[in-house]
């Protein structure tokens, strides 16, 4: 059994928990998730099963999406609302356009620090066991790319906000410096996972589905349709399951298209057989005319 589950997440479990569900309901304990979702968030969580733990990289790679609420006047140490108040502040009567200006300000590439209360590490310390201390310690900013966001609605307490991001993404840190540039603070009271990449709310198990067996797990092939598929000749596929790269005469389609992606998947009879990058220039290998990063000998 290998394929993918594009669960949805209910509020109040964790990501290890849901991926325990997926180990019972499979049948297996190679399982594993995409881009871990808190315990407060739902939606969109992408599980890896059998072989396909080894792909789970190409897929936490893509683009998320999500639905937020802003708690506006209340900041928290740990950046949402499950965390301990440390300041509130008075929220002004604050328009549409000025929540929206200062959203704009966070659009496009930003630098961002890491929350405390992340499972980043330091020395091998996940953060937020030495934020549960009352410790800090100084992050390392990260460079994201904001595609969207886009205020939904808002009350004069909460805001609603629609978020496109690249991945490693911290929502909660989002709201919190969206409320520091609005002056009054904010925190995140709810989060939603949407989408990421291929996987949006359309495609969801839910848990009960899950439980009781309601599910189909998608190909690889399905799982990674943003990659693009070379269809390798029997001679192809013969030459990979003694670990030498195919030769581009042992491609069915050696279109142009292709001699310039960063990855692509080499399939036989409708399975995968490896994850590769093109290599027509023979820099890292001189063997064939692909760089092999992952080979599944009799295919998935």
């Amino acid at each position: 059994m290998h394929g993918f589950l594009a669960l949805d997440k209910p509020e109040g479990m964790s990501s290890h928990t849901m991926v325990q569900q997926v180990r019972r309901a499979c049948g297996t304990r190679r399982v594993g998730h995409a881009g871990t979702l808190d315990p407060l968030a739902t939606g969109v969580l992408l599980v890896g099963v059998g072989h396909a733990t080894r792909l789970i990289e190409y897929l936490t790679a893509q683009d998320k999406s999500y639905r937020a609420t802003m708690r506006l006047g209340t900041i928290t140490d740990s950046q949402d609302i499950t965390g301990t108040v440390v300041e509130r502040r008075e929220v002004p009567a604050l328009t549409s356009a000025q929540i929206e200006n200062a959203c704009c300000a966070f659009t496009g590439q930003i630098d961002q620090v890491p929350p405390m209360f992340s499972a980043l590490k330091r020395d091998g310390v996940p953060l937020y066991r030495l934020a549960r201390k009352g410790e800090e310690v100084e992050r390392q900013k990260r460079t994201l790319f904001i595609r969207r966001i886009e205020l939904i609605s808002h009350n004069g307490e909460d805001a609603v906000l629609d978020v496109e991001c690249s991945k490693g993404t911290y929502i909660r840190t989002l709201c919190h410096d969206i409320g520091e540039k609005l002056g009054c603070g904010a925190c995140m009271a709810a989060l939603r996972r949407t989408g990421s990449g291929f996987f949006t709310s359309e495609k969801l198990v839910s848990l009960d589905e899950l439980r009781s067996g309601n599910f189909r797990l998608l190909s690889v092939l399905e799982g990674l349709a943003h990659l693009p598929q070379l269809e390798l000749l029997e001679n192809g596929r013969d030459r990979l399951r003694y670990g030498i790269p195919p030769l581009l005469e042992h491609i069915c389609d050696t279109a142009a298209t292709y001699e310039k992606a960063e990855l692509v998947l080499l399939c036989y009879a409708g399975t995968l057989v490896a994850v590769a990058s093109p290599d027509l220039t023979h820099q890292h290998e001189q063997r064939g005319d692909f760089k092999l990063h992952k080979v599944f000998p009799d295919g998935i």
